[in-house]
């Protein structure tokens, strides 16, 4: 499909005063959300309409996080013990302080069973991304992972700050790109030019790095997308405030109170009937995304996470909405 600038579509005036440093005005616009191309949960693509916002440049790094920490005392979930009454049939050894951690296999799994390279490990947090014996060291500036639905939000709060939705999202990525597969274009690697942090080989068990990375990088460390973000595609998933539907919900019925609700129920993931926690909608990949499992290092595609579980490839970034007179 032919790409068109969004430029046309941005507001008069251009607001004067950043609300905080290292934030980027997106002005208002149309565009074509999702896609019809690739995974069913990206249909249909339809046209969206978003207000102009402010969004940070850069996913929230290990040194914010730590900011925001220290000034509060903050607990993240995953340094928390688990409420059994939502876990029917955990044992024992699974409720404590854990995260969800990728762990390389040594040999071809079933790429149907996700459970082949992601562990539960105790331990495991914003401050320990590995598990205990991990730190943080030389990692001050990547993103924080491992980061809960509810951290991010205590976070945004603090800082005075918003998440952004999933429309917000997706529209700051394209970059002014409308129609584009990548946030750079239609090429995966222009002229070959790495663009992103993601996996390259065969997932999960060959990463040529490529990229330079085996892991999480540092934010900025690839060129920024067309209104100067940078990490909105690739390095780590970033949470939206929407909760996950199998398909997107239509704009002239997803804002209705009731809709709300029923949204948030139908978020819940049918393959763990007994388990009633909600999903809402990540974006942007990671470095586990790769062509051979998970091509989703690109604006359209998303994913649902359980509100209550962060990884080691999750993170997020804050917006301020401009206020409506």
């Amino acid at each position: 499909m032919p790409q068109k600038s969004l430029a046309r579509h941005a507001v008069a005036e251009h607001p004067e005063i950043t609300p905080f440093a290292n934030m980027l005005w997106i002005p208002g616009g149309s565009f074509r959300m999702g896609s019809n191309r690739h995974y069913p949960e990206e249909a249909p693509e339809h046209s969206r309409t978003v207000n102009g916002f402010w969004i940070d440049k850069y996913p929230v790094t290990n040194n914010d996080f730590r900011q925001f920490v220290e000034s509060t005392g903050y607990i993240t979930v995953a340094e928390r013990v688990p409420d059994a009454s939502l876990y029917p049939g955990a044992t024992v050894d699974k409720l404590v302080p854990a995260s969800v951690v990728f762990r390389q296999p040594s040999r071809a799994v079933d790429l149907r069973n996700h459970h082949n390279w992601w562990e539960l490990v105790a331990g495991a947090n914003w401050r320990n991304p590995e598990g205990p014996r991990s730190s943080l060291l030389g990692r001050d500036q990547h993103p924080v992972v491992h980061v809960a639905y509810e951290d991010v939000e205590a976070y945004a709060r603090w800082v005075g700050k918003e998440i952004p939705n999933e429309a917000e999202w997706e529209f700051a990525a394209r970059g002014g790109l409308d129609g584009a597969v990548y946030a750079w274009g239609n090429s995966m690697m222009p002229n070959g030019k790495m663009m992103a942090n993601f996996w390259q080989g065969e997932f999960p068990l060959v990463n040529l790095e490529l990229d330079g990375f085996e892991r999480t990088s540092p934010v900025g460390s690839f060129p920024p997308n067309g209104y100067g973000l940078f990490d909105m595609i690739g390095n780590v998933w970033e949470w939206t405030s929407d909760w996950f539907l199998s398909r997107h919900a239509l704009p002239k019925t997803c804002c209705a109170g009731s809709v709300k609700k029923d949204a948030r129920e139908a978020s819940y993931d049918p393959r763990q009937p007994g388990i009633t926690i909600p999903r809402k909608v990540l974006k942007g990949g990671s470095f586990l995304c790769a062509a051979n499992y998970c091509l989703r290092y690109r604006p359209a595609a998303r994913i649902g996470q359980q509100i209550d579980t962060g990884t080691c490839h999750q993170g997020f970034r804050c917006i301020v909405r401009q206020k409506q007179n």
